[in-house]
């Protein structure tokens, strides 16, 4: 039976080693990946020291980690009668917390970018007006015209991440 044992913890090991790629690439660091996967296969809440001896990283590794993850609502502190130390579990669904919190990042930074660029064309319109020379004013109208290019740009990006949204059909 030992030589099972080995195999499944290896592929284990190789299931949260894979799986964490894809959730770096939701801007989680390595280590936060491999802790909510961690979590995730474990299927039930674990504590602080359990992680830690689960991923062979320190306990303010996992707590650090485990803040990022509270923070972007992919693990849920839990209470457990008898359980004194904090216990953490991940979400269960995870196309719908992923997308949520992946696109909300998108739309704060788009959105965040836009009123920048919005504030750059206001100050190109007061420009504007005090500009004389010919050359000058085909410079600046330039580059108000690329400056709405790319504030239609951030517009689209908005629009499309809203339409990616998880919706209740996703959930199941």
């Amino acid at each position: 039976m030992a030589p099972y044992s080995n195999t499944i913890e290896e592929l284990h090991t190789q299931v949260i080693h894979e799986f964490s790629k894809t959730l770096e690439m939701f801007a989680l660091t390595p280590t936060e990946a491999r802790l909510f996967v961690t979590l995730y296969l474990h299927g039930e809440p674990m504590t602080l020291d359990e992680m830690s001896k689960a991923l062979g990283k320190s306990k303010t590794a996992m707590s650090n980690g485990i803040k990022s993850l509270l923070d972007l609502n992919l693990v849920e502190s839990v209470w457990k009668k008898g359980v004194r130390k904090d216990l953490y579990r991940a979400d269960e669904n995870l196309y719908r917390q992923f997308m949520t919190s992946y696109i909300q990042k998108w739309l704060d930074a788009a959105n965040r970018q836009a009123q920048s660029l919005k504030q750059i064309e206001s100050s190109i319109k007061k420009e504007v007006k005090q500009i004389e020379e010919p050359a000058d004013m085909e410079k600046i109208e330039e580059l108000h015209e690329r400056l709405g290019e790319m504030i239609r740009f951030h517009r689209l990006i908005t629009d499309n991440f809203k339409a990616m949204k998880p919706t209740a059909k996703d959930l199941v």
